[in-house]
């Protein structure tokens, strides 16, 4: 014990960093822990849409769309969402929906918002259509 305070007095700033860092770790753990929005893989999303008929909902720019999206998939926006301009997800308050993104942030950012205007089930894909691509699954895309 003796030699981790020595330690600590001779490198503060690595100190400070190495407690950021793990205050950031235990925050992070915390909150997703108890987060309504649940991160999904790509088997868990394609379980989703056969067996519970869930609706993906992809919300990158219209044009990142265009060149390719999960087969069946939905755009909208993230400022659609956060200007509550979701009438295509009406109907679907009590389903599950999927939210994608490139790489899974802004997916999960979204859900969020959709959670807190009443949506249920709400989902995001971890590691975006990165992942899914990868994982060399169907994509669509619109010309």
């Amino acid at each position: 014990m003796q030699e981790y305070i020595e330690f600590f007095r001779a490198n503060p700033m690595l100190s400070l960093a190495w407690l950021g860092l793990f205050v950031a770790l235990v925050i992070t753990t915390i909150k997703s822990m108890t987060s309504k929005v649940k991160n999904v893989s790509t088997q868990e999303l394609v379980q989703l849409v056969n067996k519970e008929n869930a609706k993906v909902v992809d919300v990158r720019a219209k044009e990142e769309f265009r060149k390719g999206h999960i087969v069946g998939a939905v755009n909208l926006t993230m400022s659609e969402i956060k200007n509550n301009q979701i009438s295509s997800l009406e109907s679907a308050r009590k389903s599950p929906i999927i939210l994608v993104c490139n790489a899974g942030m802004t997916s999960g950012q979204a859900a969020q918002l959709l959670v807190a205007q009443g949506f249920e089930q709400v989902y995001s894909l971890k590691g975006g259509m990165g992942d899914w691509q990868a994982a060399n699954l169907p994509v669509q895309s619109k010309r």
